[in-house]
């Protein structure tokens, strides 16, 4: 039985205990200098989110330029069993997968097995997109803005269900059918990625698995990334809660699969999603390793079209903001900031970046809809690094 007293404290009471205790368990990178004074205020926000948005646990880590200059961990991967979690703790990243996906494609792109504005059914030849109007087809850059109008979908398999994902061909052939005409709205679709998924695997003639794990896992590094963890992953997996309200306590939930797996049903560290945070500030470039062109990515982090908002959350949504190419794109303060959440049940990431000063935040946790507090907390992790870096600025300035 779940031992439940500790959330039935006062929350100012928690947040002291968990502050001290935190303090005692040697899960951060330590910062030099000054930027340990700006740490010590983003740690309490972080326990504030924690707090206010009921998160178990949480791996954070802020980069700037092509280096993760700090990381930590904060809470219980295992609520039950009270294991502390730790910079290497897994986690399922959701839908931030997404932008690595959209490399890939891309990837096919600049080797001319495609263009943005082309019809994708131009390119399908065992299945249709049902519903597809010739004179008004699908493009590619519908697939990667959300404008495509194929559905959402989901399909849940449970890990140790009876069923398992489709394949990617028998999925499609099944499900592949639009809801509404491209570019009429905006509806964030699964089905989407996962027919990307099945158009890398087209175009390149490898699995879907094995070209992301050469061309995307292995030159970032990303050792610990992976669509089935290692055993050795497994045993640093953070469980998925969600939190009841009535009784105050985390619920653990059930591990999920999807016929549409490619759109994130993917697990990873928080030190590998800094790893692919930094390929982004760098333009694409992972120490020396190009993914794809200048020209492509100034495309990625460009607002593909006018009329569509993107993510709603106060200090966001404004007029720039939209998406480019998967990655939300807007402007705060006349700089290009960009990011992507991942919620899959019981679990939610996000990834946000300043592209103008090469600054970032990445998180993972095993909350459940933790979206709105990890918005707040990347603007102030952003704030903090640019912060930090005009301190050091000034101080090589002498």
């Amino acid at each position: 039985m779940m031992a439940e007293s500790v959330f039935r404290l006062p929350k100012f009471i928690r947040f002291i205990l968990s502050f001290i205790l935190l303090a005692l368990l040697p899960l951060r990178a330590e910062p030099p200098g000054d930027f340990n004074q700006l740490l010590v205020k983003f740690e309490l926000e972080i326990h504030k989110i924690m707090l206010n948005g009921n998160i178990p646990s949480a791996a954070v880590a802020l980069v700037r330029g092509d280096e993760i200059i700090w990381f930590g961990a904060f809470g219980n991967a295992n609520v039950w069993a009270k294991t502390p979690a730790f910079p290497n703790t897994v986690y399922l990243i959701g839908s931030t997968f997404k932008t690595m996906s959209t490399f890939a494609l891309l990837q096919q792109m600049e080797l001319g097995k495609f263009k943005l504005d082309d019809s994708v059914n131009r390119y399908l030849s065992e299945f249709k997109i049902q519903g597809d109007d010739p004179a008004n087809p699908v493009t590619f850059r519908h697939l990667l803005t959300h404008t495509s109008g194929l559905p959402g979908d989901f399909g849940p398999c449970p890990v140790w269900g009876d069923n398992s994902p489709l394949p990617l061909k028998t999925y499609l052939e099944r499900s592949l059918k639009l809801q509404n005409p491209p570019l009429t709205r905006v509806v964030y679709s699964n089905m989407a990625y996962t027919l990307m998924a099945y158009l890398v695997e087209k175009f390149s003639g490898v699995s879907y698995k094995e070209y992301i794990q050469q061309n995307i896992f292995e030159p970032l590094e990303m050792k610990d990334t992976a669509f089935e963890p290692r055993p050795d992953m497994v045993e640093r997996m953070a469980i998925p809660y969600y939190f009841n309200s009535r009784t105050r306590s985390y619920i653990p939930v059930a591990w999920m699969k999807a016929n549409v797996w490619p759109a994130g049903i993917v697990y990873g560290t928080v030190i590998n999603q800094a790893q692919w945070l930094i390929a982004n500030l760098n333009h694409g470039i992972y120490k020396g390793h190009r993914l794809i062109s200048e020209e492509t990515f100034n495309k990625v982090m460009t607002k593909q079209y006018a009329q569509f908002s993107g993510p709603v959350s106060e200090g966001w949504l404004n007029e720039t903001t939209g998406y480019g190419l998967t990655w939300w794109i807007t402007e705060l303060n006349g700089e290009k900031v960009f990011a992507h959440s991942g919620s899959v049940t019981g679990y939610t990431a996000f990834l946000a970046g300043n592209l103008n000063q090469k600054i970032g935040v990445a998180m993972l946790t095993n909350g459940n809809k933790g979206h709105k507090y990890l918005f707040d907390l990347a603007l102030k992790a952003l704030d903090i690094l640019a912060e930090e870096k005009n301190v050091e600025e000034e101080r090589q300035g002498r």
